[in-house]
């Protein structure tokens, strides 16, 4: 089992930054990867990571977010930039261990944190 914790959201103005840290209690043999929920609509995959550093996106965040991990701290990081209202959403990290290929699919994961809130305006 794997313990995630989140922090890093809050509020900023449109094309603004935001950096979102996710703390694990462990690493391993994980994929990673960040989700979001907006008020309505279902949960997507934003970014995944899988255990050789190996990343993708969901196409509207491409080249504006990026996604990385600490192997020394156990901390998955997702830095935003260019932000845009409609990235508002409730962030989740979430983690399973990597079956050979990498995934945004949520049911694919089994390990979530609590979700950080991120507001664009």
């Amino acid at each position: 089992h794997v313990q995630l914790v989140e922090s890093g959201g809050g509020s900023v103005q449109a094309g603004g930054s935001l950096t979102l840290s996710c703390a694990a209690s462990r690493y391993g043999r994980y994929c990673m990867g960040w989700f979001r929920q907006a008020l309505g609509k279902e949960r997507e995959g934003v970014a995944a990571l899988d255990k050789d550093d190996n990343a993708m996106y969901t196409d509207s965040v491409k080249g504006r977010f990026t996604i990385s991990k600490d192997n020394a701290k156990n901390t998955l990081t997702l830095q935003m930039n260019s932000l845009k209202p409609e990235d508002t959403a409730m962030y989740y990290c979430a983690a399973d261990p990597c079956r050979g290929w990498l995934t945004m699919s949520a049911t694919s994961y089994n390990y979530w944190g609590q979700g950080t809130q991120v507001t664009v305006s």
